[in-house]
C-alpha cells in the first residue's frame, strides 16, 4: 500500500463512521459561435460515453429542433411557444464543447486523476471553506444525515468551492449537444426540455444569462436541469433555488440528492483493502455492493481497519503511481456515483473529505 494511502487510512475511517403545431424556426446553418475557452467543470449528473468529432461545419437541425419543440409543447401545454423558439434561436454551436466532451477527466488513470483534486492548495480551500461557514454546513449536514466534510468535498471537486462554476451559457451547452452530439442526443435533449421549462419564478436570473458547465450543469454543486427540478431546495422557502450564489441552497440541495438517493447517516464510505499474495485475480464489480467484507476477505482482499464482517462491499481497483490500490466500497459510495457515475470521482470526493476532516481534526477546526 502506497504512503498517501496510509496516511489517508485513519481518516477515512473516521468518515465510515461519521431534464401541436409544427413551429417556425430559423434555419441553424451558419450559427456556430466563436468557441470558448473549455470550462474546468465537469458533466456530474452522467459521465460522456463515446465521444463524436466535432462537425465540419454547422448541420441544419431546424427540423429536430421542430419536433422538439412541439413534443415539449405536448408535455407542457402552459409553455409559451414563440419565447420557447425565441431561446432556441438565440442558442448557439459551441465547438469547443464537443471537444471537451471527447476528452473527460474520467477516463485518466486514478494516478493521474488524483492529483487534479487532491493537491494541497484544494485541501487547504476545503478546510478554509469549511471554517468560514462551519455553523451554516454543520446545520444542513445533520438536517439530512451526511458528513459535513462530504458536502464541502463535492463542492471542492464539482466547482473548487465555487470558483470554478462555468462560462458557457447553459443554453448553448444544452442546445449544442441536444443537436450536434449523436451519441447523446436524447440524454441532452431530454436535459433542455427540463431547462426550457424550469418556472421562471425557479430561477435566480433570465434563463438565457445563466452560466454553467460544457455538459449545461449548474451552480456550485454542478446540478443538471432534472436534477435542479427534482432536488434543488429553496432554503429561503420562496421558491427560488439559487445554485449559484446562495450557500444555503447549493448546500441544501447537494445534501438533499445525496439523502434522497440512499445516503445512510454514520454508514461507511470506503477503505484500502490488503490483497494477500494468494488474492483472487480482480473483475469488473457491478458498482453496487454485492458481497459481504467476510466473502471478500475469503477472496484475498481485507479491510485495512475495523469493519462489520457481514457489510456489504465491492471492490474497487485503481491504478495508483507506485501499481494497483485496492478499494473496499460501500452503500454511501455507491449514492455518490448516483451523483457523477465515476468510480474515480466517488474516490476522490471521498478522499478530499478525509482530508479536509483530518486537516480540521488536527486543528480543532471539525465536529
Amino acid at each position: 500500500m502506497s504512503t498517501p494511502i496510509r496516511s489517508l487510512l485513519l481518516i477515512c475511517v473516521v468518515l465510515c463512521a461519521g431534464c401541436v403545431a409544427q413551429p417556425r424556426l430559423a434555419p441553424k446553418a451558419g450559427k456556430a459561435a466563436t468557441p470558448a475557452a473549455a470550462s474546468t467543470t465537469r458533466e456530474s449528473a452522467s459521465a460522456p460515453i463515446a465521444a463524436a468529432p466535432a462537425p465540419a461545419s454547422v448541420v441544419d437541425t431546424s427540423a429536430s429542433e421542430q419536433a422538439f419543440v412541439a413534443q415539449l409543447l405536448r408535455q407542457h401545454p402552459d409553455l409559451d411557444r414563440a419565447h420557447i423558439e425565441q431561446l432556441l434561436a438565440e442558442a448557439r454551436v459551441q465547438p469547443s464543447i464537443l471537444a471537451a466532451m471527447a476528452h473527460p477527466a474520467e477516463s485518466m488513470p486514478w494516478k493521474d486523476y488524483r492529483p487534479i483534486f487532491l493537491g494541497q492548495a484544494r485541501i487547504d480551500a476545503g478546510i478554509a471553506f469549511y471554517r468560514a461557514h462551519r455553523a451554516l454546513i454543520d446545520r444542513i449536514a445533520a438536517q439530512y444525515g451526511v458528513p459535513p466534510q462530504v458536502l464541502v468535498a463535492i463542492l471542492g471537486v464539482e466547482t473548487y468551492y465555487g470558483r470554478q462554476t462555468g462560462g458557457y451559457r447553459v443554453l448553448d451547452a444544452l442546445y449544442t449537444l441536444a443537436f450536434h452530439y449523436p451519441p447523446r442526443a436524447a440524454f441532452f435533449q431530454k436535459e433542455l426540455g427540463v431547462f426550457l421549462s424550469l418556472p421562471r419564478s425557479a430561477l435566480p436570473g433570465p434563463r438565457a444569462e445563466l452560466r454553467g458547465s460544457y455538459a449545461g450543469a449548474m451552480g456550485w454543486c454542478q446540478f443538471m436541469p432534472t436534477s435542479f427540478a427534482h432536488y434543488g431546495v429553496s432554503a429561503a422557502a420562496d421558491g427560488r433555488v439559487n445554485l449559484w450564489s446562495s450557500l444555503p441552497d447549493i448546500l441544501a440541495s447537494t445534501a438533499n440528492y445525496l439523502a434522497r438517493h440512499g445516503w445512510k447517516r454514520d454508514a461507511p464510505i470506503a477503505m484500502p483493502a490488503q490483497a494477500s499474495a494468494q488474492a483472487e485475480a480482480p473483475r469488473v464489480e457491478r458498482s453496487e455492493p454485492i458481497y459481504s467484507v467476510a466473502q471478500l476477505a475469503a477472496r484475498g482482499y481485507t479491510p485495512s481497519a475495523a469493519v462489520a464482517s457481514d457489510r456489504a462491499a465491492t471492490l474497487l481497483t485503481v491504478q495508483g503511481v507506485d501499481g494497483p490500490e485496492y478499494w473496499l466500497t460501500f452503500g454511501n459510495f455507491q449514492v455518490i456515483t448516483r451523483y457523477n457515475s465515476s468510480a474515480l470521482y466517488a474516490l476522490a470526493v471521498t478522499q478530499l473529505a478525509a482530508a479536509i476532516d483530518a486537516d480540521a481534526r488536527a486543528d480543532g477546526a471539525a465536529p
